[in-house]
């Protein structure tokens, strides 16, 4: 299912599932790699569970987040929603792992409602999936 408003990206990263799924789901690892304010990341996942973040712009502002996990497997599978000011319906993003290894591939999938909300939110899951790359490339202490 693709349509002018809908991106996937996919890379392979070198680490095991475990490891990116912790990565995504463990406020203080999500924290540093998301760029996320110190101690604004909270985490309650499984399906149902709300979470929330203050992103940091690199000029500094700090942008609140919230949302609800939809879907949980556990390293496997994120679909995550994620609140929209003014929009009734949250924004969906899923996360899949595959890997039973050293090396995942990891798949980010979004619809969004325009083309333009599309670009931004691509060139967002491109930035974050550079900095998780990075951050996984580091170690766990970095």
């Amino acid at each position: 299912m693709s349509d002018g408003c809908s991106y996937a990206l996919t890379r392979t990263l070198d680490a095991p599932a475990a490891t990116v799924f912790q990565a995504w789901t463990t406020p203080d690892a999500y924290a540093r790699w998301a760029c996320a304010a110190p101690g604004s990341v909270q985490m309650d996942v499984r399906p149902g569970g709300a979470w929330k973040a203050a992103m940091v712009t690199p000029d500094g502002t700090e942008v609140p987040l919230t949302g609800t996990y939809l879907d949980v497997e556990e390293n496997r599978l994120l679909v995550v929603g994620m609140d929209v000011p003014g929009r009734a319906e949250p924004s969906v993003m899923s996360v899949e792992l595959d890997g039973d290894g050293p090396a995942t591939r990891i798949e980010l999938r979004q619809t969004c409602d325009t083309e333009e909300d599309r670009d931004m939110a691509e060139q967002g899951s491109t930035m974050l999936l550079d900095s998780l790359t990075r951050f996984l490339a580091e170690g766990p202490t970095g």
